[in-house]
């Protein structure tokens, strides 16, 4: 609803009719049209929603009074690449939004330097007297820069006894104990977990923006690795999302705030690939009409995204049926 909500204020900042926007797909519940003309709907399935704008001649519906100077298909071509464009930056800037939340309200776990967090209880860290704020220093010798140190110089440990040299404040101290290896982990676990650092606004809202940029090129690199097949297809569809939101909601607030950033950044990227019936194929033909100084017509245009719209349905139905298939065997 997010992305609706970016093409339909886009719109109306540049003066286009909205006949309708809509809450969900499928048969309407209930309906009210407001005084400036749009009929704000709510319909029986709650995936995604739509905006209808003036300039769609053939979805005019009865109720619908068109105004022809408020016309998308007339705007300029930069102002029909906002309106198309305003979807995906609202869920781009959601998603930094969301981030900058996270980064600031709740902070994120601290894996660059080596400073115990929390102890978990009954594991060796406890007994060996570690406590949480410590500096590891080093272990065995081995010494420790950052938090994934730690993990790996206990795995090339050659003996079960182990010394830690910790600082704690001002103060150099050498704990020792046994660490022994844990066939149910497959691993030896002292039993700490990372602190958590919390980031001023300011700096939340930096990070958070570094954050969204690194995790856009790993997406547009998967996706690339994926279709020319040098890494396995795992894609999800609206019922494998819903299930890891569920998933996300009952771990906790955070991180279902993470999950939220993660999907609206992700759907904010997919709609700019230069796809047919996507918002990024819809710019295509706008920048090239930019370009060449003369519109695509328009018939061939509605045809060329109805061929990538039934090529979506097709790719969403193959999805959700293998989640379905993967959610019924457990998995």
């Amino acid at each position: 609803m997010i992305h609706e909500c970016g093409h339909y204020f886009t719109a109306v900042w540049r003066g286009i009719q909205v006949h309708e926007f809509s809450f969900g797909m499928g048969p309407g519940l209930f309906s009210k049209r407001s005084k400036s003309g749009t009929l704000w709907a709510f319909r029986l399935f709650p995936i995604g929603g739509f905006i209808r704008m003036e300039g769609d001649e053939n979805d005019l519906r009865p109720g619908d009074v068109p105004d022809p100077s408020r016309n998308f298909n007339t705007r300029r071509p930069w102002e029909r690449c906002v309106v198309i464009a305003g979807g995906a930056i609202m869920n781009i800037l959601l998603a930094w939004l969301l981030t900058t939340m996270l980064l600031s309200a709740n902070g994120i776990l601290d894996l660059n330097s080596p400073v115990i967090g929390n102890l978990m209880s009954g594991y060796p860290a406890e007994m060996m007297g570690a406590l949480p704020g410590d500096r590891i220093l080093s272990i065995n010798g081995q010494a420790v820069i950052e938090w994934s140190d730690i993990r790996k110089t206990l795995q090339e440990l050659e003996t079960d006894e182990t010394t830690i040299a910790i600082r704690r404040g001002d103060e150099g101290i050498t704990l020792s104990g046994t660490i022994s290896f844990s066939p149910e982990h497959g691993a030896r676990l002292w039993g700490v977990q990372p602190s958590k650092m919390r980031y001023p606004i300011h700096k939340a809202a930096y990070e958070g923006m570094s954050y969204c940029w690194r995790i856009s090129v790993m997406t547009y690199q998967g996706l690339w690795q994926m279709i020319t097949r040098q890494i396995p297809m795992d894609v999800s569809g609206p019922v494998g999302i819903a299930r890891m939101a569920g998933d996300a909601a009952m771990e906790g607030f955070w991180t279902l705030i993470t999950f939220l950033a993660i999907i609206n950044l992700s759907l904010g990227l997919l709609n700019l690939l230069p796809f047919p019936a996507l918002d990024g194929g819809r710019l295509i033909f706008i920048m090239g009409e930019m370009i060449s100084g003369r519109k695509f017509p328009e018939k061939w245009e509605n045809r060329i995204h109805l061929v990538g719209f039934v090529m979506l349905m097709v790719l969403i139905a193959f999805v959700t049926w293998h989640d379905i298939a993967k959610w019924l065997a457990g998995n």
